[in-house]
């Protein structure tokens, strides 16, 4: 694997399974999945390149690079730590929202929990990455982030994190027209949304050198 990330990823279940359907990718076993006709979309694959190939997440530490002297078992046994340590966090729900283009899940009535856990996530997992590359500093487009956002991207390698940390479930690429997507989207989920909505696990994932994102590691929250 050439990153790791950790995520939030639904343990098996109907939601797991329509999520991972709609974007064609099981990141637990590593397949590729048919992906569904939905009345209102014409060509699911069309709009769901980019999150495909990351499957159905919510990012809690995003992409890095393992540290020089830093193990895969090494990067595994620190989440493993934390998951021990931290609890789950519980949400009221999820509605899809439009993300600047975009459509994802985003949840409700949890958000000073969410700020918590990916905090402690973030914290404790900056040692397992490489600093970043000038490369990977320019992917982020730093001029135009806000001076805070630069200032946490070379702090933890990432600008969305903290108080800028904002959870979402990603369905759909950035696009032209979100509204005929966004009512197909919300029928084609309605009956699988859980409700609460709940973060039980942290989920070590692996990029592989095709640039896709596997789950090597599910670990409950129990602390």
């Amino acid at each position: 694997m050439k990153r790791f990330a950790v995520y939030y990823a639904p343990r098996p279940g109907a939601f797991a399974g329509r999520a991972n359907e709609w974007l064609g990718w099981d990141p637990a076993t590593g397949q590729a999945l048919p992906q569904p006709r939905v009345p209102g979309i014409a060509d699911p694959a069309a709009i769901t390149a980019d999150p495909r190939r990351y499957g159905f997440h919510g990012t809690i530490r995003a992409p890095f690079r393992l540290a020089e002297g830093v193990t895969p078992d090494l990067a595994a046994a620190t989440v493993a730590t934390l998951a021990a340590r931290l609890g789950p966090v519980t949400c009221e729900g999820l509605i899809l929202e439009n993300l600047h283009g975009f459509l994802a899940l985003t949840p409700r009535g949890c958000e000073a929990a969410l700020l918590e856990l990916g905090a402690a996530v973030v914290e404790g997992t900056n040692d397992l990455r490489a600093p970043l590359s000038e490369a990977e500093i320019a992917r982020r487009r730093p001029e135009a982030l806000s001076p805070r956002q630069r200032e946490l991207l070379h702090r933890w390698g990432y600008p969305y994190v903290m108080e800028e940390f904002r959870f979402h479930l990603t369905l759909t690429d950035r696009l032209a027209d979100p509204a005929p997507a966004m009512a197909a989207l919300g029928a084609h989920f309605a009956d699988v949304l859980p409700r609460p909505f709940e973060i039980q696990d942290l989920c070590l994932f692996g990029e592989d050198t095709a640039g896709r994102f596997h789950l090597l590691h599910r670990y409950a929250l129990t602390g």
